[in-house]
C-alpha cells in the first residue's frame, strides 16, 4: 500500500573518502578546508598525474580474506562505509528482518582497474590467462550485490547510474522505496574508484581535469575565477534511511529528515550542462515543492561545484535565481576532489553533519570568487550558524540532475 506522505529520516552515516575513513575524520578534514590532492605514482607519465585517493585504506585489515583480494576497490570502499553506517544507526544485521532491508547504491564506471588489467592480460598473454573473476569484478551492479551479501539485506538491491548524480539519485530512489512500503530500511549512497590510467587519460583529454601538476593541493578551485577543472577522487558514502515512525519506535537517533527530492534531465548535450541551467533548476524546484519548503527558507547549499568553468557559473547563476543570496554555500569538492558517482552521497552526509553541528565547511582554494557567481560562498574558515533547511545538488554527464533537500530532525 503506498505511503506517499511518510517521512523518511537518516539514522546512520558511513564515509570512506580522501578526507579519511570514518565520519569524524572526514568532518575534521572537510572543515579544515585543506585539499586532499596529491601526485599519484599510478598515473605517472599522464597529462594529469594527481588525484585524491582514500588514505591508509588496507583491505586486508578492514575486510580480510576473500574481500581483500577478490573484490574491486569500489566494492571494498562501499562495504566498509556500509558497515560504519549500519553501526552508526544502531543496527546489527543479524537482528533485523533481512527481507525488509534494501540496498541502493550509485556507481558509474565499475571496476576500471580490473578491466584495464585484464585487457592487458588478453593482449599480452592470451585468452586462457584472463581471470574468471573479470566480469564479476568490473560489473557496476556488484557493489549493491556484495553490500547486500555482507549485511544480509534480502530486499531489493540495485545500482543507479546517472554519472556524477548517481549517489543523489540513489538516495531519492531509496526514499521512494521506503515511502511506498517496499522496505523498512534502505542502505543508500554511492561508491566510485576509477583512478586508473585509461579513465584519467580520457577525462584529461576531454578537458574536465585541472592541469595544475606543479601544485596539486591548490588545483581544485570551485567557484574561483582561476578554476580550470576538477581533481578526480575516489570514495564511498552510505546512509541508512528509515521511516521516521519506525526509527523513533526503536529509539534510534534521527540525524536529519530527507524532506524532498527532485530530478530532471537537460536533454541538451552528452557532457555539457544546459547553458541556462534549466535542468538543475527544475530538479531544485521539484525538491522544494516535494518538501513543501519555500526557496526563501533554504539556509545552506552543498553545491555540485566541480571547479569546471562551465558548471560553476551555470550552477551559481541558477542558485542565485532560485534561492537568492540568503543560503550559505559551499563545495566540499575543493577538499575531497570530485568522487564522481560517490559525490552526491558523501555530500549528502556532509550536509547532514552541517545541519547537526551548525557549521558549514569552507570551499578549499577559493581565493578570488568569480564575479559572475553572486552567492554567499564560504571560504577560508568554516562558518557557524543555525541550519534548518539545506539542499545538496548534483549534475552528471548525460544531462542528469538531482537535488536532495534535508531538514533538521
Amino acid at each position: 500500500m503506498p505511503r506517499d506522505d511518510t517521512e523518511v529520516v537518516v539514522t546512520g552515516l558511513g564515509l570512506v573518502t580522501p578526507a579519511g575513513i570514518g565520519v569524524e575524520s572526514n568532518w575534521e578534514r572537510v572543515t579544515s578546508g585543506v585539499s586532499c590532492a596529491t601526485t599519484d605514482a599510478a598515473l605517472s607519465g599522464l597529462q594529469v598525474d594527481f588525484d585524491c585517493r582514500v588514505p591508509g585504506f588496507d583491505p586486508e585489515a578492514l575486510l580480510g580474506g576473500f574481500s581483500s583480494w577478490q573484490l574491486e576497490r569500489f566494492v571494498q570502499l562501499a562495504i566498509v562505509a556500509a558497515r560504519q553506517a549500519i553501526a552508526d544507526a544502531g543496527w546489527e544485521p543479524g537482528a533485523w528482518d533481512g527481507g525488509r532491508v534494501g540496498v541502493v547504491l550509485g556507481n558509474s564506471l565499475g571496476g576500471t582497474a580490473t578491466f584495464e588489467e585484464q585487457c592487458r592480460t588478453l593482449r599480452e598473454d592470451g585468452p586462457t590467462k584472463v581471470s574468471p573473476l573479470t566480469v564479476p569484478k568490473y560489473l557496476p551492479n556488484m557493489v549493491a550485490g556484495y553490500v547486500a551479501i555482507d549485511c544480509g539485506a534480502r530486499g531489493p538491491s540495485l545500482v543507479t547510474a546517472t554519472a556524477c548524480a548517481s549517489g543523489t539519485t540513489a538516495l531519492g530512489v531509496a526514499r521512494s522505496m521506503l515511502r511506498n512500503g517496499e522496505c523498512d530500511i534502505v542502505l543508500a549512497g554511492g561508491s566510485e574508484s576509477a583512478l586508473t590510467p585509461t579513465a584519467m587519460a580520457g577525462l584529461a583529454k576531454m578537458g574536465a581535469l585541472s592541469r595544475r601538476r606543479e601544485s596539486p593541493e591548490s588545483a581544485g578551485r570551485p567557484f574561483d575565477i582561476e578554476r580550470d577543472g576538477f581533481v578526480a577522487g575516489e570514495a564511498a558514502g552510505v546512509l541508512v534511511l528509515e521511516r521516521a515512525a519506525d526509527a523513533r519506535a526503536r529509539g534510534a537517533s534521527v540525524r536529519a529528515v530527507v524532506r524532498g527530492y527532485g530530478a530532471a534531465s537537460d536533454a541538451h548535450h552528452p557532457t555539457a550542462p544546459r547553458p541556462d541551467g534549466e535542468g538543475i533548476e527544475q530538479a531544485l524546484r521539484t525538491a522544494l515543492a516535494d518538501a513543501g519548503v519555500a526557496a526563501s527558507d533554504v539556509d545552506h547549499v552543498n553545491a555540485h561545484g566541480t571547479a569546471t568553468p562551465m558548471n560553476d557559473v551555470i550552477e551559481g547563476r541558477m542558485l542565485r535565481r532560485v534561492l537568492g543570496d540568503r543560503p550559505v554555500v559551499t563545495s566540499t569538492k575543493g577538499v575531497t576532489g570530485h568522487t564522481l558517482a560517490a559525490a552526491g552521497a558523501i555530500e549528502a552526509a556532509y550536509t547532514v553533519l552541517a545541519i547537526e553541528r551548525g557549521l558549514v565547511p569552507p570551499t578549499a582554494n577559493l581565493k578570488n570568487q568569480d564575479p559572475e557567481i553572486d552567492l554567499d560562498i564560504v571560504s577560508g574558515e568554516p562558518r557557524s550558524g543555525r541550519i534548518e533547511v539545506a539542499v545538496s545538488t548534483s549534475l552528471g554527464f548525460g544531462g542528469h540532475n538531482a537535488v536532495l533537500l534535508l531538514t533538521a530532525a
